[in-house]
């Protein structure tokens, strides 16, 4: 990926953590945040974001808790801070293909929508089972194909026709990973023995489609790309709007999602 694919600054923070958090990411967490076992109690986050699993996590974590929650991108996690005030929580810059943590210092890692953005995946998985203690619990999720992804989808093939000479492509490194099978096999290549993958449909529900626009077309690296390309970002917003009312309405905007989610026992 080149550098203007991973440019999480500016103004994206704020606006993908209030656009785009409750409708696409948030049922994602609450489905992760379902799976984590009653015994943790010292939990390792990777790719953090704005906090949305983080979240979740403290609603299902003992009170006792720890959750060391971990991003690369800085402005991310300056957004998570502003909004979430546990004691449980320890906010800290890392890169997940060296995390610096001592091997064992962990019985939960969950990792939500971040391993497709990793320039080695093997390695960062390999990471992900060294910090884990013997018998503790990986949960990862990854988007499904982006035609399974329907809005974002729209919105790339869109932004692709604006710019046919030199599309714009971050959105398909969040779509990368879209074999289940592939996904088990890398778990298993990275040290763990009891893996299983499950494909988890969800609906993205946008109470407004004009909000949904703004975290779709501004809330994401995507943003950057159109600004370099010199979009006519209200023109191109405005078009946008109309799709997604035409295929999904408007006041509710509901569009399909799917997600692959990874469970491994170290």
């Amino acid at each position: 990926m080149g550098s203007e694919t991973t440019r999480f600054d500016g103004s994206v923070p704020e606006l993908y953590d209030r656009y785009l958090g409750p409708v696409l990411f948030e049922p994602y967490a609450r489905d992760l945040a379902s799976r984590v076992p009653a015994s943790a109690r010292e939990a390792l986050e990777i790719a953090a974001g704005t906090g949305r699993l983080t979240r979740r996590l403290l609603d299902v974590l003992a009170s006792d808790a720890v959750v060391v929650a971990t991003d690369l991108n800085e402005p991310m996690l300056v957004e998570a801070r502003a909004q979430i005030v546990d004691s449980r929580v320890r906010w800290q810059a890392a890169d997940a293909q060296a995390l610096p943590f001592p091997a064992g210092s962990f019985d939960l890692v969950a990792c939500q929508f971040g391993l497709m953005f990793m320039p080695d995946k093997l390695l960062a998985v390999r990471e992900m089972r060294r910090v884990l203690r013997a018998s503790g619990a990986l949960l990862v999720n990854v988007w499904n194909a982006m035609e399974l992804n329907a809005a974002q989808h729209l919105v790339h093939r869109m932004a692709c026709a604006a710019f046919a000479d030199d599309p714009p492509r971050f959105l398909e490194a969040p779509f990368s990973m879209p074999d289940p099978a592939a996904l088990a096999a890398l778990a298993r290549e990275a040290g763990f023995a009891q893996v299983t993958v499950e494909t988890v449909a969800q609906v993205a529900d946008a109470p407004v489609v004009a909000d949904f626009v703004v975290g779709l077309v501004r809330g994401t690296p995507l943003w950057h790309q159109l600004v370099d390309r010199g979009v006519d970002a209200r023109a191109f917003e405005t078009e946008v709007a109309a799709m997604l009312v035409r295929d999904f309405g408007d006041s509710p905007c509901r569009s399909p999602l799917s997600a692959h989610v990874l469970m491994a026992i170290a």
